[in-house]
């Protein structure tokens, strides 16, 4: 049986400008994992990119269907650059540490940096499910979101169907909040949200 494809980014609101670091910069920083890094995603990365987010498998519980089209690549990646610059998200692409290749992506949107606060999504390429580096991508991503960023609690809006990534994010002391009917409409299918919530303290507790 085919795994689910992993927590998706819902809606992104308003958020602050990037950190001074990243600012001086122009990009994210990169974060290193065992396996992967997490870093700023490329037009290099378009094909890439595309192959990730046109698999239906992998946006089977995504806020919009599989790309048809590669014209669609381009428009999301200027997407994630405007959003850094204007500081709405900040996302990730996942690399594998040999070759670099983008295989998914991760992302913190909706930051409230005054109250310490934002929503976290990732997707990953189906050839990759079942080796735990959802799991190895978000570690690090915690660790900077509480640590350098400073906040205080990350939350992830997760299709209750999605079990791959509800293990995934309990594995990482992700607590179930809340249950919302019929919260997205995606494709004429109606879609329920099981709300998970992290807090800094419990995250750094664990460790």
């Amino acid at each position: 049986m085919a795994l689910s494809p992993m927590p998706i980014v819902r809606r992104a609101r308003i958020a602050p400008t990037p950190p001074a670091a990243a600012v001086d910069t122009g990009q994210l920083p990169t974060l290193v994992a065992p396996r992967l890094q997490l870093r700023w995603i490329l037009p290099a990365d378009l094909d890439d990119l595309y192959g990730v987010f046109s698999d239906p498998d992998v946006t089977r519980y995504w806020s919009h269907l599989a790309w048809s089209s590669p014209d669609e690549a381009p428009i999301y990646l200027e997407s994630i650059h405007q959003g850094f610059q204007q500081g709405t998200l900040f996302q990730w692409g996942i690399a594998l540490r040999g070759d670099d290749r983008i295989i998914g992506s991760v992302t913190l949107y909706d930051i409230d940096l005054v109250q310490g606060r934002a929503e976290l999504g990732f997707a990953l390429a189906r050839d990759h499910w079942g080796r735990r580096y959802a799991q190895e991508a978000l570690t690090v991503l915690l660790g900077h979101a509480f640590g350098t960023l400073g906040l205080r609690r990350i939350e992830a809006d997760v299709d209750p169907r999605n079990l791959p990534s509800l293990r995934t994010l309990e594995a990482l002391g992700f607590l179930r909040e809340g249950y919302l009917r019929q919260r997205w409409q995606v494709g004429g299918e109606l879609q329920d949200s099981v709300l998970m919530g992290l807090l800094a303290q419990d995250w750094r507790a664990a460790r």
